[in-house]
């Protein structure tokens, strides 16, 4: 059969868009992408960038204090956010103009235009028209999601945030995660007065436990107020703004509420499950470790596949995509020992098994320490840091470092390379210390903090 096209990607965000360059300029084939929104996708548009960029803003809020304490005179006056706002989209535009020039030099067909799938080889495009190709791979990535909750759409999500008309004065966040507790710290650093809920115990489910516990406390330190095991029961337009009862029976009223209770695959809709293409409760669809779908001419990548949901991640499966199908070089995805980082006040980087899940695996030994920087030390703040790796007694190597301080996560990827290479507690010790830095206490830590 001839088809229009050797690949037709659906979505046009970081993992679809490197999967069709490369399969076009690196392999020669003929590619078109479809994409209903913007190029560049969640993280590019309403993601890491805009949200890491509102992170470097907020952080100015401590220079005033610090740089006195340091002997300089400085004043800081009011945050302008529609100057940073306009600024910011002048920003995603550039982006997203980048994405699109990077496309149509690698002679990928674009279109702008939802598509879905019709049969195994052809998706139509919200056009009308109808295209063919050899191979679909699905890049469609995921959503914020709302609490099914009577007037949550009084609230508003992550998306939402970098289109406010105006910095709210107050804002209750709905959720423990990684978004929630970001945005936490960046809104508290715009000078917005922030509430935090969340049911469990701890925020930031799933990582170190001693590394989120002190993340928490300098994030109410910093002057969030942070309520665990406190949930939204009601909500309601009142007084100007958002009145909520939560689970404790507090009553408050606030500018804008923010959900931040989890996100969910786009595969709503685009014809997958008719075809056969399996999906999970969540809408994941479900791959092989090729990223194949039950449909052998179908392949996804990225969020949709809720995997593990990081641009790096939906990159390296589009790589591995091109090399599996396009250079006949059969590539699984390495989702093992991913670094990462979560851009909270303070920030934490993590790579490997936090402590609980390394005990309960094998006998092991942590090194960690906690202690006051110098640079805020000196300007009197209560900053603290945390540098910690978990180490295995049987074979030594390190199964896990996890660092809480400022630009974590540039140190992170550093270590991560070491982690991933299988570096032991003992070539750790080898590398002599960069002094005096932070991250020197990495490599000087020579008693364990305890064993397990």
């Amino acid at each position: 059969m001839d088809f229009d096209y050797d690949l037709f990607v659906i979505g046009g965000g970081s993992g679809g868009v490197r999967a069709a360059r490369v399969a076009a300029s690196e392999t020669g084939a003929r590619v078109g992408l479809a994409e209903e929104s913007r190029y560049g996708g969640t993280c590019v548009i309403r993601g890491c960038v805009p949200k890491k960029l509102m992170v470097f803003a907020s952080g100015y809020a401590s220079i005033e204090a610090e740089a006195g304490a340091y002997g300089w005179d400085v004043t800081l006056r009011d945050f302008h956010w529609d100057r940073f706002k306009a600024k910011l989209h002048a920003e995603l535009d550039r982006l997203e103009g980048i994405y699109r020039r990077l496309l149509a030099g690698a002679g990928v067909e674009t279109f702008d235009a939802r598509a879905t799938v019709k049969d195994a080889h052809t998706v139509v495009l919200s056009t009308g028209e109808e295209k063919t190709a050899k191979h679909i791979l699905v890049a469609v990535g995921g959503r914020p999601t709302r609490p099914d909750l009577p007037n949550s759409e009084l609230g508003i999500v992550s998306d939402d945030l970098f289109d406010l008309p105006e910095l709210p004065k107050s804002i209750l966040i709905i959720g423990g995660g990684y978004i929630a507790s970001e945005f936490a710290g960046v809104m508290n650093g715009l000078g917005v007065k922030v509430t935090q809920f969340y049911r469990g115990a701890q925020i930031l489910r799933g990582f170190d436990n001693e590394a989120r516990t002190l993340v928490a406390e300098q994030m109410v330190e910093k002057g969030i107020d942070l309520q665990l095991g406190t949930n939204i029961a009601e909500m309601d337009k009142r007084n100007g703004g958002v009145w909520v009862k939560s689970t404790n029976g507090d009553e408050a009223v606030f500018d804008q509420v923010l959900f931040a209770t989890g996100r969910r695959p786009n595969s709503d809709n685009l014809g997958l499950e008719a075809l056969g293409v399996a999906l999970s409760d969540g809408g994941a669809v479900n791959v092989t470790e090729y990223s194949q779908t039950a449909v052998p001419s179908i392949y996804a990548i990225g969020d949709v596949t809720d995997r593990v949901n990081l641009t790096p991640v939906a990159i390296r499966e589009g790589m591995a995509f091109v090399e599996t199908v396009f250079k006949a070089n059969p590539t699984p995805v390495d989702h093992d020992l991913i670094p990462s980082a979560i851009f909270t006040q303070p920030e934490m980087g993590t790579v490997g098994l936090s402590e609980e899940a390394a005990a309960d695996m094998e006998p092991i030994e942590v090194y960690a320490t906690t202690f006051k920087p110098m640079q805020s030390s000196f300007a009197g703040q209560a900053d603290r840091v945390l540098m910690k790796l978990v180490v295995s007694k049987a074979t030594r190597k390190v199964l896990g470092c996890h660092i809480v301080a400022p630009s974590a996560g540039e140190m992170i990827q550093l270590a991560g390379i070491a982690v991933k290479m299988g570096a032991t507690k003992e070539d750790f010790d080898r590398t002599v210390a960069v002094h005096p830095t932070m991250s020197e206490e990495i490599v000087t830590m020579k008693v364990p903090t305890r064993t397990t």
